[in-house]
């Protein structure tokens, strides 16, 4: 039994002794200094996303033949909905007024104050109405309108809800580039 002892007191002792030649404080300094920096990056990349410029996958039919109908994924821009300055033209990325977990792209095609006149139901007949876009909403329809889901169903969309603006085409490689006016 001694014997056993005498050989872990020895190695502890011998542990001991090699570990504190390390330099402890300036590794754990090293360790912090390196957390921070990542922290740092993590919070710049996190608002950069949500107040500059993001990306978002958008798919479906709604948009075709501007956004692909198995998707595409493009660059949004957040400045120009938060400053109010969104044009007729402007594809939007928003939250779905009918289902607020999902975003949808949709193009804009009246601002605040602008009557827009729209088929009311495209498939089925020719019969058109106009509204008046109320203050603080814009209306937005799919560049399909025979497979769209858009104020013509849901009525004007608030500013509130347009999380940004798409404005170029980042993958596939082929489709790389900017988002223009409607075809």
């Amino acid at each position: 039994m001694s014997a056993a002892r005498g050989r872990i007191a020895a190695f502890l002792t011998d542990a001991a002794s090699r570990f504190s030649h390390i330099p402890w404080r300036s590794i754990g300094s090293d360790a912090l200094d390196r957390a921070a920096l990542v922290l740092k990056a993590a919070c710049f990349v996190h608002v950069v996303n949500t107040y500059i410029v993001g990306i978002a996958f958008v798919r479906g039919p709604s948009m075709l033949p501007t956004i692909n109908l198995v998707g595409d994924v493009v660059a949004v821009e957040r400045i120009t909905p938060r400053r109010g300055t969104l044009e007729v033209g402007d594809v939007v990325i928003l939250i779905s007024p009918e289902n607020p977990r999902k975003t949808v792209a949709k193009r804009v095609l009246g601002l605040q104050g602008d009557a827009v006149t729209f088929l009311v139901d495209p498939i089925h007949g020719n019969a058109t109405r106009t509204v008046v876009v109320p203050m603080g909403h814009v209306w937005v329809q799919g560049d399909n309108i025979y497979s769209s889901r858009d104020s013509r169903q849901f009525g004007p969309v608030p500013y509130g809800l347009i999380q940004g603006r798409a404005f170029c085409k980042v993958w596939p490689p082929e489709a790389v580039g900017f988002i223009g006016e409607k075809y």
